[in-house]
């Protein structure tokens, strides 16, 4: 497996709504195990979801039965099935000196 320079889109090729009351809820991304390990995301890491309409902070989860290139996302506003959508890593705030 090799690392990406980039971070190529993704498709959605799935979506969950919670409801209050749900024990699993909140925003969270899907994605095959190698598609993680190449953009350099780790299993629970917050990461910024890109879609066509507005970027979110959501949590990945590792999911081997998602197909190669697709995204499962669960709570996510702006962004619905066969949508284009890129991830971003988070990149923590400077510390000033």
């Amino acid at each position: 497996m090799s690392l990406l320079r980039s971070t190529p889109p993704l498709h959605v090729v799935g979506f969950v709504a919670t409801r209050r009351g749900d024990p699993d809820r909140g925003p969270l991304v899907t994605l095959r195990t190698e598609e993680a390990v190449a953009r350099l995301m780790d299993h629970g890491e917050l990461v910024y979801l890109v879609g066509p309409r507005r970027k979110e902070l959501v949590e990945v989860r590792y999911d081997d039965t998602v197909p190669r290139g697709g995204v499962v996302i669960r709570d996510v506003s702006g962004v619905s099935v066969s949508e284009i959508i890129r991830l971003e890593k988070r990149v923590p705030p400077r510390e000033k000196a």
